[in-house]
C-alpha cells in the first residue's frame, strides 16, 4: 500500500453507513492497530531515508572542506615552487656579480643591481645564510674544507663562505658553500 493510503479509515466509515450500524470495537481497534502499525512503519522507512541522506551530506561536506584545505596547500606549494626555480635561475648571475665585487672590479651601477636583487629576493620571503662566525649547521651550509683555528669557541664555526646560501621559511633552496674551522 502507498504512503499515505489510509483506506481501512474509510472502510469502517463506509460501513457504518451501508449497515447503519456502530462497528464492533473489535473492529474499529483492529483497523486502528493497522493504521498505527502502518504509520510506524513508514515513520521509521523516513527516519532510516533521512539518516542516510543526513550521513551522505556529512561525507560531501568534508569532502568539500578537504577538497578546500589540499588546494590552499597545493597553490601555496605552487608559488614556492615557482620562486624556488625564478630564484635558482637568478642566482648565477647575483653570485657572478658578487664575486667580481669581491675583487673590486665592479662599477658602481652595478652594485645597485646586487641591491635590488637583494631586496627581491627578500620580498619573496628569501634569507641569506651563510655568515662568517656562525656555528656550523649541515643543514643550512654545505663544508668545502676545514681550517685550524686556535680557539676552541671558533671550533665548527664557519670561517670562510664561498658562496651565499639562500633559505625561504624552513625550506633550503641552496645551502652555503663554507669551509668551516676545526680546533685541534
Amino acid at each position: 500500500m502507498p504512503k499515505g493510503d489510509y483506506s481501512d479509515e474509510f472502510e469502517i466509515d463506509a460501513r457504518v453507513e451501508d449497515e447503519g450500524t456502530e462497528p464492533e470495537v473489535e473492529d474499529v481497534e483492529a483497523s486502528a492497530e493497522t493504521r498505527i502499525k502502518k504509520l510506524k512503519d513508514e515513520l521509521a522507512q523516513v527516519k532510516k531515508e533521512k539518516q542516510e541522506n543526513m550521513d551522505g551530506w556529512q561525507r560531501a561536506k568534508a569532502d568539500y572542506v578537504n577538497l578546500l584545505k589540499r588546494s590552499e596547500v597545493d597553490a601555496k606549494n605552487a608559488r614556492e615552487a615557482g620562486v624556488t626555480k625564478a630564484v635558482e635561475a637568478l642566482l648565477p648571475a647575483y653570485d657572478a656579480i658578487e664575486r667580481a665585487k669581491e675583487h673590486g672590479d665592479i662599477p658602481e651601477g652595478f652594485q645597485a643591481i646586487v641591491k635590488q636583487l637583494e631586496a627581491a629576493f627578500g620580498s619573496l620571503g628569501l634569507v641569506a645564510v651563510g655568515e662568517l662566525g656562525e656555528a656550523f649547521d649541515p643543514n643550512l651550509h654545505e663544508a668545502y674544507g676545514q681550517d685550524a683555528v686556535d680557539d676552541k669557541a671558533k671550533d665548527d664555526t664557519v670561517t670562510a663562505v664561498l658562496e651565499k646560501g639562500w633559505k625561504q621559511g624552513d625550506r633550503v633552496i641552496r645551502p652555503a658553500k663554507v669551509r668551516v674551522g676545526h680546533f685541534a
